[in-house]
């Protein structure tokens, strides 16, 4: 329980501060309650009666209250429990002791379209451009583990990714890029095994060791029943793909961060904050579970881990959700898993500004939501960023945009000063206040969570689904009554629908054309033999329960395609329906 004192660190001393010389509040919480009460009965009073609120009801983007004010009575904090310092358990400050002042976030901008040849040239672009770490985007055939030459990626290749079908790809997409120096995110989930599996190929045959490659693969399969619905097999087996994955990775590639545990898409999907950080950390208590129950010490793997948030538009609620998730992430594996490690208990994490509140109306008020979005990541503690660029409600961004998208980070890290000291707004009571309200809510999500059986369980039964669609809903109702504004869309607005002039990267059809050509060379150039034999080896792999990672290098050794090895899973491990619960 929080206690009636606030006990921060001895060097926290100015009598002009929060805190006194001798470690307390000054005042006792009683007097500060009995001082607010006469302020709100006084002053406020008289004040509201000449200049009345702007509206009945003041809430975050979430629909959470937001009180007038408040003080340390509103938010009464262990410091050292609850808050302690940036590096040290609970984390709450940060998950480093310097934070940025030894290193910025890593800057990431998510990059992919048409072809392995042009998605290279974008990379090259980006890193002189200052980028610290690459993300990559994949078409949506390689997202559903087809490949260029299927039926069903007919119009869809390199439309919305770059597309890769085998390790030839690869070897095109990482061309000139040292593996060893430069770390890479790949966005993908039920086919993660294998493009992880191609890169891992990629970095052997360049010679490159598999200790010195580093980067993360989203792979978080759970996510995708609840949220985004790019599968390749039923929740169970995907479970063990992916628990095969983090076992493999912890002694073989072990700077590669095996999940990406993601409410980036939980939001984006019309979750609130609350949803996205309760959703995400039962998520990532289920693979840690299924790690345990694989024989896993929880300390061998849980340090690879990450996570992956969105960062919507009320800045505040942001930042407080950054920092509650880092102490609710530390307190279970403490308490609930036993991890002894602090890297255990570190929530490191990536996130990207909030593609679901671009607007089409007005795209140049983009770059004022994506800057203050970022803003609040910073000052939330990411460890790595990506911005969104103004012109992506319309199409992949053009080179200009995505330039604009980048200095905004960069910006922020050189001229604002927010990177010069540690967690800027930890003592905020407001911040503080609203870290604790959205920590207690994501835990009584997570408790009825655990209720159910856990998270494959609640998502078989549509629970997470359902509350993430009557929030959806409850916030469009919102916004179409004018409750919640959106700036150019309903208020605000110029009379036009949108700004049809701003340029905008339009694909050619013909990387379909090409991307198939070369498939078709591969195919024609490999040793049939060795692709046959380095599939049946995976079949083997997946019915006798070996861990698949293995076989799976092989056969991309061998040049085996993507859908190749995918239609094997699928063929062991079944498919799957969304069963559409609402």
């Amino acid at each position: 329980m929080a206690q009636d004192v606030v006990r921060p660190v001895s060097h926290l001393s100015s009598s002009d501060g929060p805190f006194s010389s001798d470690g307390e509040v000054p005042g006792d919480l009683a007097a500060i309650r009995a001082a607010a009460t006469a302020w709100r009965k006084g002053a406020l009073e008289k004040s509201l009666a000449k200049m009345p609120a702007r509206k009945p009801r003041f809430s975050t983007w979430s629909d959470l209250d937001v009180q007038d004010l408040l003080t340390p009575a509103d938010a009464p904090l262990d410091y050292l429990k609850d808050l302690g310092l940036p590096g040290e358990y609970p984390f709450t400050r940060g998950v480093q002791p310097t934070m940025y002042r030894s290193r910025l976030w890593t800057m990431r901008m998510f990059a992919g379209f048409g072809t392995p040849e042009q998605t290279n040239e974008r990379f090259k672009y980006l890193l002189a451009e200052g980028q610290t770490g690459l993300s990559t985007a994949f078409d949506f055939p390689t997202l559903m583990g087809y490949d260029s030459d299927s039926p069903r990626s007919l119009g869809e290749v390199g439309m919305c990714g770059v597309a890769v079908d085998t390790l030839r790809d690869m070897e095109v997409l990482f061309k000139d890029i040292p593996l060893d120096q430069v770390t890479t995110s790949m966005t993908i989930n039920g086919p993660a095994i294998v493009l992880l599996a191609f890169y891992i190929a990629l970095a052997d045959v360049r010679g490159i060791p598999r200790t010195a490659i580093g980067g993360t693969v989203q792979n978080d399969c759970l996510k995708e029943f609840i949220a985004q619905h790019a599968w390749l097999v039923p929740p169970r087996p995907a479970m063990r793909v992916v628990t095969d994955m983090i076992e493999y990775c912890a002694t073989e590639v072990p700077r590669w961060n095996t999940v990406s545990i993601s409410g980036y898409h939980i939001r984006e999907a019309g979750a609130t904050a609350g949803q996205e950080l309760a959703f995400t950390i039962a998520d990532g208590i289920g693979y840690v579970e299924s790690c345990l129950e694989r024989g896993l010490d929880v300390d061998s793997f849980a340090p690879r881990l990450s996570f992956f948030f969105d960062v919507h538009n009320d800045f505040f609620e942001e930042i407080a959700k950054f920092r509650a998730a880092r102490r609710l992430w530390a307190r279970l594996m403490k308490e609930r898993f036993g991890a002894k490690k602090a890297e255990s208990m570190k929530l490191r994490t990536h996130a990207q500004t909030a593609g679901v509140s671009l607007t089409a109306q007005q795209p140049y008020n983009n770059v004022v939501r994506v800057a203050l979005q970022a803003l609040a990541a910073v000052l939330g503690g990411t460890q790595s960023l990506h911005t969104n660029s103004l012109d992506e409600t319309y199409a992949l961004p053009t080179e200009e945009a995505v330039k604009i998208a980048l200095r905004t980070q960069q910006i922020i890290a050189e001229e604002s000063g927010v990177a010069s000291t540690i967690d800027p707004l930890g003592g905020s009571w407001f911040i503080e206040e609203l870290t604790t309200r959205l920590e207690n809510e994501a835990m009584g999500y997570i408790k009825r969570i655990d209720e159910m059986g856990g998270m494959v369980s609640a998502i078989e039964k549509g629970y997470p689904q359902r509350e993430i669609a009557a929030s959806s809903y409850k916030f469009q109702r919102q916004l179409e009554a004018g409750e919640r504004v959106m700036v150019g869309v309903n208020k605000y607005g110029d009379g036009s629908e949108k700004d049809a002039n701003i340029p905008l990267l339009r694909i050619d059809e013909r990387a379909q054309q090409s991307q198939v050509a070369n498939l078709a060379k591969v195919k024609a150039s490999r040793d049939q033999g060795n692709v046959t034999a380095s599939l049946a080896a995976v079949r083997d792999a997946a019915k006798n329960k070996t861990n698949l990672m293995p076989p799976i290098i092989d056969a991309a050794k061998a040049y085996a395609t993507q859908q190749e090895i995918c239609d094997v899973l699928r063929e062991v491990f079944g498919t799957y329906t969304d069963p559409a619960e609402f």
